[in-house]
């Protein structure tokens, strides 16, 4: 190696000397010497292979090491730092699914808080002190709530789905319309998940159109479920047909076939005052004599992620009794946020607990007002912006109730600047994050996704 370089290299300094410093004695004391050692011997590493490779020049190798204090407090941090973190969602998507779907209500946050810190009762039977089965939380409730005969719980729909066909038709015919062939976020497939479980996937029908006479022919022997899919993330409209769920389980039980309903989004109340039609509900497709069902926990019901099964007693004690249900069950933080959300309808109030659903109330006016307040205020602290009240379209997003737009008042915001992808990329490099929507070369800002409380957020972005 020339001298010239052995002289650089020379100038790096010992990694104890460095540890030792004054600059690094709070970081090493709150982060822990070792964590703050790695990164230090890392980041030295690489300096001296950047350097003997020629990708550093000595003037660089030195200007690294004038900075390589901060440089490693840096490092030390990041490693330190949660990789999922809270972000403001002011794309007026409700339930985003890059943004964590539904938000729990406050309840459940507390239920949470109490569970995660202490001991529970998650498989113990207090009346008796014996050994439980975590499968009773939330059990009664939802009994009571839709009027099923029993319940179970796993970590989300794709594995309720999954569990039902691989413990009751395993090996044998599954009957689904091929209008119901979905394929759902992170190419979930109906025909896959049914492949994978063991079941032997028969398809009835056209695309467009399916009767009750399709499902009747293709029953066999060999067939062990019939299938309802409820197409949440999509809408088929035109020339369509497709028999009802009483016919099909008029149908089912004339043949003693079960009848399994995927309802998807988990729908416990009428949202079509609001302007959503068509998202069947849960007690209505159990009222209907379906002999299971199964949605998901974070939709429209606005709880944690899970996938809650309903129906039969005897088949949920089936799906119960599959080896499979302990790798999919969930945990006692789930359950806890779980009944809470469950409480809230239970006692009539989950309109104004829950934060989905009062997203999904919130009126274009009333949102009109809170922009109207938020962007007068922005107006007198930031007048290098200039923000613009418009009429727009927030969605429910998550799967659920496709091609429903609810109105809403946007906020569009300007600057002479910053052009629009560096203002979206500003507010997303904020802390904490704030990810708005960006159309036709616009930043918007929804407020009906923005809870009240962090219009303060908003606000610090801008000013600061």
């Amino acid at each position: 190696m020339e001298k010239t370089k052995q002289s650089a290299l020379r100038k790096i300094p010992p990694v104890d000397q460095i540890l030792g410093s004054s600059g690094l004695h709070t970081l090493v004391q709150e982060a822990g010497r070792d964590l703050v050692l790695r990164e230090t011997q890392t980041l030295l590493s690489r300096y001296r292979a950047d350097y003997i490779s020629g990708a550093l020049s000595a003037q660089d190798l030195e200007k690294q090491l004038d900075e390589l204090e901060p440089e490693i407090a840096r490092r030390v941090l990041q490693r330190l730092s949660p990789s999922l973190r809270p972000v403001v969602n002011a794309t007026g998507v409700i339930l985003h699914t890059n943004l964590g779907r539904a938000l729990l209500s406050e309840d459940a946050l507390r239920a949470l808080q109490q569970l995660g810190g202490s001991y529970n009762n998650l498989e113990y039977d207090l009346p008796t002190g014996q050994r439980g089965s975590r499968h009773q939380h939330a059990e009664q409730i939802l009994k009571d709530l839709v009027g099923c005969e029993a319940a179970a719980v796993v970590n989300n729909n794709a594995a309720a789905v999954f569990l039902i066909l691989h413990t009751l038709a395993r090996g044998r015919q599954v009957i689904v319309s091929r209008g119901e062939l979905v394929e759902i976020g992170g190419s979930f497939r109906i025909p896959d998940i049914l492949a994978s479980s063991g079941g032997i996937l028969a398809v009835v029908g056209t695309t467009n159109k399916t009767r009750i006479g399709d499902y009747a022919a293709a029953i066999s022997t060999e067939t062990a479920l019939l299938l309802r899919v409820h197409p949440s993330n999509y809408r088929m409209i035109g020339f369509t047909e497709r028999p009802s769920l009483e016919d099909l389980v008029r149908l089912g039980a004339e043949q003693q076939i079960p009848v399994v309903e995927d309802l998807g989004s988990g729908c416990l109340v009428d949202l079509q005052p609001h302007g959503i039609p068509d998202e069947p509900l849960v007690q209505h497709s159990l009222a209907a004599g379906v002999d299971l069902a199964c949605f998901s926990g974070d939709k429209l019901m606005g709880g944690p992620q899970a996938g809650i099964i309903l129906g039969k007693a005897a088949l949920v004690s089936r799906i119960r009794k599959n080896p499979l249900m302990r790798t999919l069950r969930v945990d006692k933080l789930t359950y806890s946020a779980l009944e809470a959300t469950l409480r809230s309808y239970l006692r009539g109030s989950a309109w104004q607990d829950i934060p989905v659903l009062r997203m999904i109330s919130a009126t274009a006016s009333e949102i009109g007002q809170r922009a109207g307040r938020l962007v007068q205020e922005l107006t007198t602290l930031e007048p290098a912006f200039s923000f613009e009240l418009s009429p727009g379209r927030s969605t429910i997003g998550g799967g659920s109730a496709p091609g429903v737009e609810l109105e809403t008042t946007l906020i569009t915001v300007h600057s002479p600047r910053y052009s629009t992808d560096t203002l979206e990329e500003r507010l997303r490099s904020f802390s904490p994050p704030i990810i708005a929507r960006v159309e036709e070369n616009r930043l918007l800002v929804d407020l009906r996704t923005v809870l009240p409380d962090q219009e303060a957020e908003l606000q610090r972005a801008f000013t600061s």
